[in-house]
Formats: C-alpha cells, sequence, structure tokens
C-alpha cells in the first residue's frame, strides 16, 4: 500500500484528520518537521502536536503549514438543508 493510498479523499471531520493528511503529505514529499517548520514559519512542536492531532492548534498556523505543503482548504456545505421560519 503507498502514501496515495492512506491519503484522506473526501471530508476532513477532525484535526486528527487534518493532522494525519499534513503528515502523510509531508511524509510523500520528503519533508523533515524541521524543514516544514522553517518553511511554514511555525516552531517543530506545532508540525508535531499537528502531526499527532492536537484538538486545540492555532487555524492560522494550520493553514501556514497546508499552504508550505502546497495544500489548501475549502469549505463546502455538508448537504443538508435548513428550514427558515415560515417554510
Amino acid at each position: 500500500m503507498s502514501l496515495d493510498d492512506l491519503l484522506p479523499n473526501g471530508n476532513i471531520n477532525s484535526v486528527s484528520d487534518f493532522g494525519a493528511l499534513v503528515r502523510l503529505h509531508r511524509l510523500k514529499q520528503g519533508i523533515t518537521q524541521a524543514d516544514l517548520a522553517a518553511l511554514s514559519g511555525v516552531g517543530i512542536r506545532f508540525i508535531s502536536d499537528l502531526g499527532n492531532g492536537k484538538p486545540t492548534i492555532a487555524l492560522g498556523k494550520a493553514l501556514k503549514v497546508a499552504y508550505g505543503l502546497g495544500l489548501e482548504m475549502q469549505v463546502a456545505t455538508r448537504g443538508w438543508t435548513q428550514k427558515r421560519p415560515g417554510d
């Protein structure tokens, strides 16, 4: 099984999911935690915490790390609709 087979395709529902995605992309690209930290302007500890799914990571820093790996974030509606008053 390759790293491509392990990369999540679809929804990211937790910090752990996002951290796993970042960790796998980092490994796929052959980048060390130290190199990614320097590239992203964050500390090595943050890279470790993110990769381990620490639930209190800072979103701004996480986006910097994703950008450093060549990833981008998109947000989409889950597909359910909410009734408006009067409908």
